[in-house]
């Protein structure tokens, strides 16, 4: 705190500055915050049962699991968090992307695309080799070519996942 006299024609002012505000008189509470985990045990047993309304019970971003009625908690099993995490065995990537890597931005597939990468290989080794038939239909076909429209066309969306 610093403080200045200053004197004018005999009248004496007093200039000073202050660090501190004074609100709520010498409780100030919202000046200096005691969260969950700050206070003595008595005060933590206080704030349990009677909860003063200037110290908020500061919950850290976690969402409550239940309500509360009264002085009984309800735990309610539809609010707990489920976390779900996919089993990883095998994988070939490592767990971190860097965020300098760009984005992959695959556009819409065409029908000539997903012929492409579905059937055109198998067709082309097939000619080179003379396993077609007289109505231009494979010999021995592959599974790809037993595929219907509907199984071709969630085999891509599942490839076109994985990419991006």
């Amino acid at each position: 705190m610093e403080s200045r006299l200053l004197s004018v024609f005999g009248k004496q002012f007093v200039r000073g500055i202050s660090t501190t505000s004074s609100a709520c008189g010498k409780r100030n509470f919202k000046k200096f915050p005691i969260f969950n985990k700050r206070g003595t045990k008595i005060f933590k047993a206080q704030q349990a049962k009677h909860p003063h309304p200037d110290v908020p019970i500061y919950d850290y971003g976690v969402r409550p699991t239940g309500y509360k009625i009264g002085n009984k908690y309800v735990q309610v099993d539809e609010m707990i968090p489920e976390i779900v995490v996919p089993d990883l065995t095998g994988f070939k990537l490592k767990p971190y992307v860097s965020y300098r890597v760009s984005d992959i931005v695959a556009p819409p597939m065409t029908p000539e695309e997903l012929f492409g990468a579905v059937y055109v290989r198998k067709i082309t080794e097939d000619f080179k080799n003379g396993k077609i038939g007289p109505d231009n239909q494979s010999l021995e076909p592959s599974p790809e070519e037993k595929m219907t429209a509907e199984e071709a066309r969630a085999k891509v969306q599942a490839i076109r996942s994985d990419i991006v």
